[in-house]
């Protein structure tokens, strides 16, 4: 009989290969193409931006107010797919801009005259404020404002006389508060509701699962799908709280959505092992029948309301294959209980609880961990390098240096340098598009409205990119930007040039300085974040194994699923890593075939419902092993069965399922192993 490695289609070699692999190149043209393809939401998040970067133009026109490209810029900071959430974060930001310039003009009072003062001033305030912005909360916006204020003390060095220089903060001011304003009175008026988010994304899940199931999805409904499954049920948990805090939905129909939520995630780790598996696969006609009735339920959560008494299907589930037999009784159960949550079962005994998650505005290492000084520190210096050389240089119009070193650091040095390479290239297309509208479009303009329609455009087709996958999304921004500093030059259409260079140099120094600084001085791996994903991640099935509460069995699978896709993102930044910085190859092999173990461990663990016994415990004690630190023990779950239950065809099937795609790994493995003899551990790397 042939091993399960030589059953292995070819197909399916390379997608294990590609799970094993964790890869994540740039982009391929095909790939962009892809990433660039519309998607619910997408078109209406893109045209708010750029309406409200238009009106902020317009504005800013009306009242010359300066730095009018940086103003229409920060829109793309406060906004974000419902309402309520760009409302709330734009009111965070003004009060806390408010404050910031207040502050400013206490140091303004000791500093006006002092030039060195004033530049050791706003290195302290940067650096306190990129502290904050990386050990807590204030992440989303921390370099915003750290960004503001160095450009408030800036305004200093222009002002000949303390009145000049008090009017240029209240610009500083006035140039943040015009995007705020405007973004709250446009998402109020015409932002989705945190509710009709949630239908939607309800109704997308059970759209792509219809689909997926009869084999109708093309390639790209297929990674929607992927990407659906791997999202987790956070956002839309989200939305749901905060669309009852809005008022827009009662709490039973919030109770009922949450339901909801649960049994679509269920439904999709059902669908997918349907689809990757031959012995799960439903018959045709069954499928067709599931897939009928998933879309009849997508169209009621689209309509607003929710699906309730629904009538599964009719199948034999004996005359199906163990698998198919497991997939369809959950889908049964999914359905059963769709928006109405199962009775409770009798409280069973709880196993030791972990620590619970730390609250508060500060991380729990805020005060311990020193990379968060030291991305305070790398972050000031760079940004204060780029001030005094075009100080020095008498070279004003590069100054969007200084801007760009706050908007490119990031805490590790993969996600610096991607995000590096991502804002080169949109910087680059960004002035192509600027300088072709300062030659072709703007000589035709004539009013400060067609100035609009042309600032509206620009971020549209920036917004597009930016609101999109995360491999793309800092492109987009970084083509906002540029087009922006070209564009819009002052109070009216501008043709100069030589603005437009020097701004674009400006954003080109600023990605050199930063990449040279976060390569050379303390690097920081993304590889310890790795290994703590994985740990929890680990720690997570552990705790699926045991799970016999479906309400709590599919919370933990929700949030595990998200983290599995955060990780693998994580783990394919690794090539954005200079050679002194990356783990050795045999450390990389090693944590992407950890990732392909536990993504072959997640359908038939959920599956099992808590009966997955001894296999699936030393499946996860094995995987735990490999990953802790050398000559640290490892904390082993026991490897016993829940009690009352015992062992059957379906747990059997589910368990040699298990067994399978260890052994296709396995073969995967052996064929991409690295070539260096030995693995180093990550704690003895230089």
């Amino acid at each position: 009989m042939a091993s399960p490695a030589a059953e292995l289609r070819a197909g399916d070699r390379d997608e294990f290969r590609a799970s094993l692999a964790g890869d994540v190149n740039a982009p391929r043209p095909r790939e962009i193409i892809r990433l660039l393809a519309p998607f619910p939401g997408r078109a209406s998040i893109v045209t708010r931006i750029a309406l409200i970067c238009a009106l902020t133009a317009l504005v800013n026109s009306a009242y010359g107010v300066p730095e009018a490209a940086t103003s229409a810029y920060i829109v793309f900071f406060l906004n974000r797919p419902d309402r309520v959430t760009s409302v709330v974060m734009s009111c965070a930001l003004f009060l806390l801009v408010t404050a910031i310039i207040g502050i400013v003009m206490v140091f303004a009072i000791f500093s006006i005259d002092v030039p060195a003062l004033r530049v050791g001033y706003m290195a302290l305030l940067s650096f306190g404020l990129l502290f904050v912005t990386s050990a807590s909360k204030l992440r989303p916006v921390g370099v915003i404002v750290a960004m503001i204020v160095g450009f408030g003390l800036d305004e200093l060095g222009l002002a000949p006389v303390g009145e000049a220089a008090t009017r240029g903060l209240l610009y500083a001011w006035l140039f943040v508060s015009i995007p705020i304003g405007i973004a709250i009175v446009v998402n109020l008026l015409i932002g989705p509701s945190p509710r009709r988010l949630a239908n939607a994304k309800l109704a997308q899940r059970l759209k792509l699962a219809a689909a997926c199931l009869t084999d109708t999805a093309d390639a790209a409904g297929r990674a929607a799908f992927e990407a659906s499954l791997r999202e987790g049920d956070h956002q839309i948990l989200t939305w749901l709280k905060l669309a009852t805090l809005e008022g827009s939905l009662k709490p039973v129909d919030a109770a009922a959505l949450r339901q909801a939520a649960a049994s679509t995630t269920a439904i999709l780790i059902a669908v997918d092992l349907a689809t990757s598996e031959r012995g799960a696969r439903l018959p045709p006609a069954c499928a067709a029948q599931f897939a009928e009735t998933f879309t009849q339920m997508a169209a009621m959560l689209n309509a607003g309301g929710y699906p309730i008494d629904i009538t599964a299907p009719a199948a034999d589930e004996k005359a199906l294959a163990p698998l198919a037999a497991v997939v369809l009784k959950d889908l049964r159960a999914a359905l059963e209980h769709f928006a109405v949550a199962p009775e409770a079962p009798a409280p069973a005994p709880k196993p030791a609880q972990e620590k619970p998650a730390h609250k508060g505005f500060f991380d729990a290492d805020a005060f311990t961990n020193p990379d968060h000084v030291r991305y305070a520190l790398k972050t000031t210096a760079a940004a204060m390098f780029c001030y005094l050389l075009y100080q020095q240089l008498d070279w004003q119009g590069i100054h969007t240096c200084f801007i760009t070193c706050y908007m490119v650091s990031l805490g590790t040095t993969a996600e610096t340098v991607e995000k590096l390479t991502l804002r080169i290239a949109g910087c680059l297309i960004g002035a192509a598009l600027g300088t072709a509208a300062i030659v072709f479009v703007t000589p035709m303009l004539t009013t400060a409205w067609q100035l609009m329609a042309l600032v509206f455009a620009g971020a549209w087709l920036a917004g597009w990119v930016a609101m999109g996958s995360p491999r793309i999304a800092y492109a987009g921004m970084q083509i906002a930007f540029a087009f922006f500093l070209c564009v819009i030059q002052g109070a009216a259409p501008a043709f100069d040039l030589t603005l437009a260079r020097d701004r674009a140099i400006g954003i080109l120094i600023g990605n050199v300085v930063i990449y040279l600084v976060f390569t050379r001085v303390w690097p920081v791996s993304i590889a310890g974040r790795i290994d703590a994903a994985l740990a929890k991640l680990v720690a997570q099935w552990t705790r699926i194994a045991h799970a016999t509460d479906v309400a709590t069995r599919r919370a933990l699978a929700a949030a595990a699923l998200a983290d599995y896709g955060g990780l693998r993102q994580n783990l394919g930044l690794i090539h954005y890593e200079p050679s002194w910085v990356r783990p050795p190859p045999a450390w990389i092999a090693s944590r992407r075939r950890a990732l392909a173990e536990l993504g072959a461990l997640e359908a038939p663990l959920f599956l099992a419902a808590g009966q997955a016994g001894a296999e699936g415990e030393a499946r996860l004690n094995e995987l735990a092993r490999q990953l802790a630190p050398e000559g640290e023990a490892t904390q082993r779950a026991p490897t016993t069965l829940q009690a009352g239950c015992a062992a059957t065809p379906h747990i059997d099937a589910l368990l040699e399922l298990i067994a399978q795609r260890y052994a296709r790994i396995a073969a995967t493995a052996a064929t991409a192993a690295p070539t260096a003899p030995k693995e180093t551990p990550p704690d003895a790397r230089p």
